[in-house]
């Protein structure tokens, strides 16, 4: 049988290897590795890094300082307004830059009015464009082409004003208690105008590979700001329960070659276990669930036509492991964004050309604004945060926490890292506030337990004998399966040579015997 990446204990981690490495020690140190997990990540990581560039007096730098494990969840394909655009609308928060009454776009004959949605999942074949082209359309005339361009990519839909509907604090209670306990981002703007691969490459390495379009086959080779990470001893976990084909796939295997075959990459439940013990290291990195699994879950990673409520599991789990160690508490900072739009109308336009610095001209331009919470016991209650943010800075608040040199450099990532806003600016308070009391957010917990019994009785309903529905693959899951058979088969080739290496070596050695 052709071999695999295997998932090996390492530590209070376990680790993706397509070869054997000596074992970690059990216990590992946190901000540095020891010297075991140093030489693991240096053959991964390759040359060390050379190129810093300087970084201008910023006394909100000093923040990052109460912070000791950035946990970073990236979630796929809803806008702002659809997600966050209801605390204005309804709840008549007039901080928050959110939907308000009037707000309509049309087809070309109809004007459709934003509008509270039915249900909290979408239909199949429901997946607005986020291509390139699209949200070119989206935002033409200042955000007036988003019904425009669904009409176009579904003309048979009757559901004509969809990519207009808004979710509430019903459909969204985690969110509406994290936008009460925490800091919300209402000028957080995907990084390209485009789609979910260019988006959340810009997260990993600064920058996109030439096109605001996905790949057909999603491998990349960019380097990743985890290379800085390693070239300084700095821990790191990348958390992902995502396997295609038979081939477990974290996202950052897909983006850095050097990262393609081996890295410090766990299960979710590690993180929880690790959130709950203490233990988490300096950098955290979780995927959702990108594709359903049949019979046991749904995809919850909140891209259409993800039930939302699966996504919303997923944060409180993850909140609720954070907030259990009132240590681990107490030096985190949680940071909840989704990738890009999705295709989902947002009401405000993102700053125009040439606003935006980047080493390409081609993409100088943000994408649409998204949903982001700053979660942590450092930021202010109920606050919103108006800086202008994208996904390179969270790259900047990392480096310049983990990466900064005594003189202040930061590796130099491009145009783009070195621009951004990093978050140290909303770490004012002066004391950590203790964690909610669970509750708080018991109410959160009660609305999803209710949905769960349901969808359970459901399937014993007379008319309902599946575990869960025929699965439809987008275009996105698509290309994740076609990269993890890609690299599955290209694993399968490098043992076949490993092996005829072997054999010819044994059968030189044998010779030279007799």
């Amino acid at each position: 049988m052709p071999r695999q990446n295997t998932i090996t204990k390492t530590g209070s981690a376990r680790t993706v290897v397509a070869k054997k490495v000596k074992k970690a020690p059990s216990k590992k140190k946190r901000g540095r590795k020891s010297g075991a997990q140093t030489k693991i990540a240096s053959t991964l990581s390759g040359p060390r890094v050379t190129n810093f560039a300087a970084v201008g007096p910023d006394p909100t730098i000093d923040n990052l300082q109460k912070i000791e494990s950035v946990v970073v969840l990236m979630l796929e394909n809803r806008s702002f307004d659809h997600m966050l655009g209801y605390l204005k609308l309804e709840e008549h928060r007039a901080d928050v830059d959110g939907l308000t009454p009037g707000l309509a776009n049309s087809d070309g004959n109809v004007s459709y009015p934003i509008h509270h949605l039915g249900t909290t999942a979408f239909k199949k074949k429901q997946d607005p464009c986020h291509s390139g082209g699209c949200v070119a359309g989206q935002l033409s005339n200042h955000n007036a082409g988003f019904v425009k361009n669904y009409v176009a990519t579904y003309p048979n839909d009757p559901e004509r004003d969809l990519v207009m509907g808004y979710y509430n604090k019903t459909d969204l209670p985690v969110y509406d208690h994290l936008a009460a306990e925490f800091t919300l981002c209402d000028h957080w703007f995907s990084s390209v105008p485009g789609a979910t691969w260019p988006n959340r490459l810009y997260a990993l390495t600064g920058r996109a590979d030439r096109s605001k379009d996905n790949k057909e086959t999603p491998i990349y080779n960019i380097p990743s700001f985890v290379r800085h990470l390693d070239a300084q001893g700095v821990t790191w976990g990348w958390y992902s329960d995502n396997y295609f084909a038979g081939f477990y796939v974290p996202t950052l295997s897909l983006t850095d070659a050097n990262y393609r075959w081996g890295g410090n990459y766990s299960f979710l439940d590690d993180f929880y276990k690790q959130a709950e013990s203490g233990t988490l290291p300096s950098v955290c990195w979780i995927d959702p669930l990108f594709v359903d699994t049949r019979g046991v879950s749904g995809a919850n990673d909140d891209h259409p036509p993800a039930d939302v409520r699966h996504g919303q599991d997923l944060v409180l789990n993850v909140y609720h492991a954070l907030t259990s160690n009132p240590d681990q508490w107490g030096k985190t900072l949680l940071v909840i964004v989704y990738d890009e739009h999705g295709g989902l109308y947002d009401h405000v336009s993102p700053p125009p050309p040439p606003n935006v610095e980047d080493d390409n001209p081609n993409f100088r331009s943000y994408g649409v604004r998204v949903p982001a919470f700053l979660v942590s016991p450092w930021v202010p209650q109920s606050y919103v945060a108006t800086t202008l943010f994208d996904h390179t800075s969270l790259i900047k608040t990392i480096l310049l926490r983990f990466c900064r040199r005594a003189d202040g450099s930061i590796p130099n990532m491009g145009k783009r890292v070195m621009a951004a806003n990093h978050l140290g600016g909303v770490l004012t308070e002066r004391q950590a506030r203790p964690a909610p009391p669970m509750e708080g957010y018991q109410s959160a917990i009660s609305t999803l337990a209710s949905w769960h019994g349901d969808r359970f009785a459901a399937r014993f309903q007379p008319d309902h004998v599946q575990t869960s529905g025929d699965q439809e693959p987008n275009e996105f899951h698509t290309g994740l399966v076609r990269a993890a058979k890609r690299l599955a088969s290209d694993q399968r080739k490098k043992s076949a040579s490993s092996q005829r290496r072997n054999t010819t070596s044994s059968s030189r050695g044998r010779r030279k015997r007799k």
